[in-house]
């Protein structure tokens, strides 16, 4: 899932490269990508962009008086191309679920691997009406995330610090895979109960958001959208590395499963060297 970072530099792309273009078409193929009808996508025609934003995972593009606020979810992606075709798209079994094409030919497609469809546009006049962006916690790379604003989310909560993480009604746009690596930066257990971490602990973590999360920025500023993908992949650590060796220390990268999801860390550098318990395989072996 594209998080806080890759966002960041997609937003710096379209930035770049279609700000103060007019748009000559939208074609919306998936009725699902769509979580809006009035105003209809329509009305974006003509319209120019005038700038373009974030809020946490959330890609905000504003034409005039009008936002398109697009969230990516697990398996979708933005996809741009200097020169799209002029065949409209037709609604079908393809993975494009909506195109936007600029005056100069340029635009972007909005696809979504897999066949479960999370992917969401938003046509708004305001991205306060997005229900997932007015929900949204505190910017982790703002001035207002300061230790103690942090300190404050963690008093008596007793959740898992990596459920916290990924949380977006506490910290904005951190996803699974930031998450592993912050937890590994910080030297913490992913499974480590909030309420429970000392001052210590809690200014390394506090340290190891704001560190990972501006590294990753600043290394994807000046990208291409088309190569923020395998970017985030290069600059990873631990997420997604299980089995390879620990940067750090040269220990074998874990992994924990889930229904949905997995998560990556280092044993010897997080858990004092002991594995933490396999909840999928756990309850294949009771």
């Amino acid at each position: 899932m594209p998080e806080l970072p890759e966002v960041t530099a997609l937003a710096a792309f379209l930035d770049r490269r279609a700000v103060g273009h007019r748009v000559k078409r939208v074609d919306v193929t998936s009725i699902q990508v769509l979580k809006t009808f009035d105003p209809p996508a329509t009305a974006l025609t003509g319209r120019e962009l005038i700038s373009v934003d974030r809020h946490g995972k959330f890609l905000d593009l504003t034409f005039n008086d009008l936002h398109l606020v697009i969230h990516l979810a697990k398996a979708g992606w933005l996809r741009w191309r200097e020169e799209l075709p002029t065949t409209p798209l037709r609604p079908g079994r393809h993975p494009i679920a909506l195109r936007l094409t600029f005056e100069d030919g340029a635009g972007f497609d909005l696809s979504e691997a897999g066949t479960a469809k999370r992917m969401a546009a938003h046509i708004v006049e305001d991205p306060m009406d997005v229900p997932g962006v007015a929900s949204l916690g505190i910017e982790p790379l703002s001035s207002e995330f300061t230790l103690e604003a942090f300190t404050g989310l963690l008093t008596g909560t007793r959740q898992q610090i990596k459920g916290l993480l990924r949380q977006q009604k506490t910290i904005a746009g951190i996803g699974n895979a930031y998450s592993d690596e912050v937890l590994h930066a910080a030297r913490l257990s992913p499974f480590k109960i909030a309420a429970t971490m000392d001052d210590a602990e809690t200014s390394r973590l506090y340290e190891a958001i704001r560190e990972t999360l501006r590294t990753a920025v600043e290394a994807s500023a000046d990208l291409a959208a088309g190569h923020v993908k395998a970017h985030k992949k290069e600059l990873l650590r631990v997420h997604g590395r299980t089995g390879l060796p620990c940067p750090v220390c040269g220990d074998t990268i874990a992994q924990v499963s889930f229904a949905d999801s997995s998560l990556q860390y280092c044993p010897t550098c997080q858990t004092g060297g002991k594995p933490l318990a396999d909840r999928r395989m756990s309850r294949l072996l009771k």
